[in-house]
């Protein structure tokens, strides 16, 4: 991963409470997974949410699942700390885990 890539995608993480790369907008989600990871964020009320178009920037693409060294998209970060795909925000989600990471956010 080049390091412009990875600073970029750092710069990011840590200037936003909450951010989501993902396939697609929160308008128009393009896979499945991250309409999933919208449905949970907008169910929980996240206001300020940024979220990363990977299918926009290759670079982007390939080096976010360098940076978390996750293979799959979406991907949620959460004051900077990633915290998982799909799978991992249905699962906090369905615990109450993800609504208190998001609290006063």
């Amino acid at each position: 991963m080049s390091t412009d890539i990875q600073q970029r995608i750092h710069q990011q993480v840590t200037t936003h409470k909450v951010v989501l790369y993902m396939k697609g907008t929160p308008q128009f989600p393009q896979c499945g997974f991250s309409a999933t990871a919208i449905r949970i964020l907008n169910a929980l009320g996240v206001k300020d949410l940024y979220t990363v178009d990977v299918l926009q920037d290759a670079e982007i693409r390939q080096g976010i699942k360098d940076y978390a060294n996750w293979p799959t998209i979406p991907q949620l970060y959460i004051n900077g700390e990633f915290t998982g795909g799909s799978d991992i925000m249905s699962a906090m989600h369905k615990n109450g885990e993800l609504k208190q990471l998001l609290e006063g956010i």
